[in-house]
């Protein structure tokens, strides 16, 4: 009985690394993303080396996505984001839902996305509003695993201060990394 117990142990196992991948079609994901809103210098002069450079970073956005994979093209996530806006020295925390669909479902996808959510109360310092995003990019998989790299350009709108009537819109280039 016990050889046949310990044969049991090993062989299972063995039998279970043996089998075939099964490409997962949904179920749950995490993401993290980095991105940059590109502004023009102002003090950009061609001749002067001091002058820094024409195009240089003017926001900054840190984001983390926890999601549910429908199928091979549609997804849900809830996001939480961090934004600094160095030139006007603004902070904002969204909390937003969004949804992402799958245009081409290949080895590689081309993908368009869209969300909706409000700013975190977490102090003076952050402003409180609203916004929404949209955007599309390309989902670049790995090959032997179900991660991703995603790529692409974002639209934002904010409207927050007082009865939210200031407004800032910015376009942003992101790079993001899926566990799935």
């Amino acid at each position: 009985m016990k050889r046949i117990l310990l044969t049991f142990l090993f062989l299972v196992p063995l039998l279970a690394l043996a089998q075939e991948k099964i490409d997962k079609t949904n179920g749950i994901f995490y993401k993290i993303s980095l991105s940059t809103t590109l502004g023009i210098n102002e003090d950009y002069t061609i001749a002067d080396d001091d002058s820094g450079t024409l195009i240089e970073p003017s926001a900054y956005f840190i984001n983390n996505t926890l999601g549910f994979k429908f199928d091979e093209r549609s997804s849900i996530g809830l996001n939480f984001e961090y934004n600094w806006h160095s030139e006007s020295g603004l902070h904002f925390f969204p909390a937003y839902l969004n949804f992402k669909y799958n245009l081409i479902d290949d080895d590689d996808s081309l993908f368009i996305r869209a969300g909706y959510g409000r700013f975190l109360n977490l102090g003076k310092t952050f402003e409180k509003g609203t916004f929404y995003k949209i955007g599309s990019g390309v989902e670049i998989f790995d090959g032997d695993s179900d991660n991703s790299i995603l790529l692409g350009l974002d639209f934002t709108r904010k409207r927050f201060g007082f009865r939210q009537q200031d407004k800032l819109s910015s376009v942003s280039i992101f790079l993001e990394f899926c566990v799935f």
